[in-house]
């Protein structure tokens, strides 16, 4: 299980949800709003199907378990809520500012 990454090295970061619809939808919006001037191509997808080129997977706390299954070469950030998680908010500022992400 991979549980750091240097953020130099974040190329897709992947939003996943049960469906891949709406709130990783809107997530995924929110993330590409944010890091639109970073060299980060930001997905989303649902938690079966992530592409085996994402380098961080973002999805709720009781998804984790299935997206490192499915992602085993991916840093999993689990979260607890859609706006504001403080998990979310750690890999923004990673990106921005470079430095590693852990978990």
């Amino acid at each position: 299980m991979v549980t750091t990454i240097d953020a130099k090295d974040i190329r897709k970061l992947v939003i996943a949800c049960d469906a891949g619809m709406g709130s990783s939808v809107m997530l995924a919006g929110q993330l590409r709003k944010a890091l639109k001037k970073q060299p980060v191509e930001v997905a989303h997808t649902p938690v079966d199907s992530i592409p085996p080129d994402a380098d961080v997977v973002v999805c709720h706390r009781g998804l984790a378990e299935r997206a490192r299954r499915g992602a085993p070469d991916a840093v999993v950030v689990p979260f607890e809520v859609y706006i504001g998680d403080p998990a979310v908010n750690q890999v923004v500022a990673a990106i921005k500012d470079g430095g590693v992400l852990s978990v």
